[in-house]
Parts: C-alpha cells; structure tokens; sequence
C-alpha cells in the first residue's frame, strides 16, 4: 500500500487510515474468510494437489521475506497473492468482453457460429475445443487491448541511466507503463478505438500477449511479467467459450452497454452490467 501511495502522491496522508481498513477489509490474521478460505484450497479435495500447491511450489519460497517481517505465515501469503492478483483481473476482461460484443452483436453471432461449427449442441465446451476457436482468441485479445485489466502496468524500477522520448529517467526512478495508451498507438494500430478481433487474424496475425510483442502487453513484459498467463488466458478462453455456447445473451434495454470505465487499480466497469440468459443447447448439455 505504501508504494501505491508514494506512486499517487496525493493519496499519501490517507496512507494510515486506508491501510486499516485495507487490512481489515482482507482480514490478514487469517483467521476467517480469506483465511479460511487459504486454508480449505491447502487442503485440497482429497484427490491430489491443488492449484494453490502447484503455485505454492512455483514461488518456491519468494515471499519468505513477508514472514520474516511480519510473522505472516508464508503459506497464507501466497493462496491470497495468487488469488488477489488472479480473480479480479480475470472477472475484469471477462466483462468487458461481454459488453463488446453485446455492443457488436455481428462480431458476437460470429463466435457463436465458431462455436456450433466446432462444439456439438448436446454438450460443453471443452478445454481441447479451445485451440480450435481462432475468432473467439482474437476476441480475447483484442478485449485485452482496448480494456487492459490493469491500465496501469505494476511498477517498476529503472537499473541504469536511460532517455525515454528525449527524456532523461536516472537510475532508481519508478516506472508505469499506460499500457491504455500503449495498446491504442495510432501509429501501430489502425482504426485503434474501434473494436475489431478480425485485426489478430490479418495484420497482427502474429501479435501474442505473452510479453514479446511490447504494442499489446496487458500481462507485463520481462522478467517480472504476470506469473500466471498461461492459467490466466486458458480460464477466460474456456469460461468465455462455454458461456457463449450455452447461452443467448442479450442487454435488458436493447440498449447499447455504458462502456464508461472507473478509475481504479483495475479497469472496472462504472455502471452495472445486467443481461438476459437464455440457454440454447439441448437439455443434456446442462447436466
């Protein structure tokens, strides 16, 4: 919390009073809720490791440190790291994948014929079916480049010496990227306001979001890029694939969906986002 007030200089003297009720909000004694929580996905189903374990072994003891300062159990920290830093960002590019396509409808009724071609109406979507759905990959992507889950990328700190756009940067100063502004260059990207998937499947064919493309990096770039991409995009590929298989999805209103964004650490939405579901696959595939 003290970085993010020393990055947002004017939220400094809140730094006391919004750390308690930071603290209290996620309950760090880890006795209930996200505590308890932590603890149930340790316990795993009985049937094997969880996620919680495998990430557990991935950081592989990098957040001893928080321990040693602050008798924090580590095994706490890290189920609530890989929850905090994960569930947010993921619910985030989920909703406003909706609100675009609800706003495209053509785009939409797109990717549900992608998904009838591939995915048989008496069942869901598998993970397999995924690498198959080439249009609702690009609509993925092209969510995450309009509405970067983080609009601002986590901080970083430059090494050495460097000049940035004629801009001297000393060594030690602390980095954000505007990753909004990045990913709507319009010297890289044409039309780049407009919402057009068709573009990852022409012109930028070969953009990834995996950090090696630095015109589309909503999950970081480097050696401190987001440790859980890989767990991140099959979550939202497949959660988006079956959502949109099973489901006609339409605005209350016919209305076209406020895109009005919040100012945040995440790129929420401001106003609520309410739809109609009705299902549109056979009875069986809902067992």
């Amino acid at each position: 919390m003290n970085k993010i007030s020393n990055l947002l200089g004017i939220l400094k003297p809140l730094d006391d009073v919004e750390q308690q009720r930071w603290a209290a909000r996620w309950n760090w004694d880890g006795q209930t809720e996200m505590g308890g929580g932590a603890g149930w996905l340790l316990g795993g189903t009985g049937q094997g490791k969880t996620l919680i374990h495998a990430g557990l072994n991935f950081f592989d003891g990098s957040w001893n440190w928080v321990g040693r300062k602050t008798g924090y159990m580590e095994k706490r920290v890290n189920p609530r790291s890989l929850i905090l830093g994960g569930a947010d960002t993921t619910t985030v590019t989920l909703t406003w994948a909706l609100c675009l396509l609800l706003n495209n409808r053509e785009t939409l009724v797109k990717v549900q014929e992608e998904l009838d071609l591939h995915v048989s109406g008496d069942r869901q979507v598998k993970e397999s079916d995924v690498k198959n759905l080439v249009y609702l990959q690009a609509v993925l992507k092209e969510t995450m480049r309009l509405y970067p889950a983080g609009p601002l990328s986590a901080p970083h700190e430059s090494i050495e010496d460097c000049t940035v756009a004629g801009y001297h940067v000393p060594a030690g100063t602390q980095l954000l990227f505007n990753l909004s502004k990045l990913h709507r260059d319009p010297h890289v990207w044409v039309d780049p306001n407009e919402f057009r998937p068709e573009r990852f499947l022409t012109t930028h064919l070969d953009v990834d979001v995996r950090g090696q493309h630095f015109e589309l990096i909503p999950f970081g770039s480097g050696r401190r890029v987001c440790p859980g991409i890989s767990f991140a995009q099959q979550v939202m590929h497949l959660t988006l694939a079956t959502f949109l298989h099973a489901f006609e999805i339409t605005t209350s209103s016919d209305e076209p969906v406020d895109m009005t964004e919040k100012v945040g650490l995440t790129n929420l939405k401001a106003t609520p986002f309410e739809v109609h579901l009705t299902p549109r696959l056979a009875i069986k595939a809902y067992a």
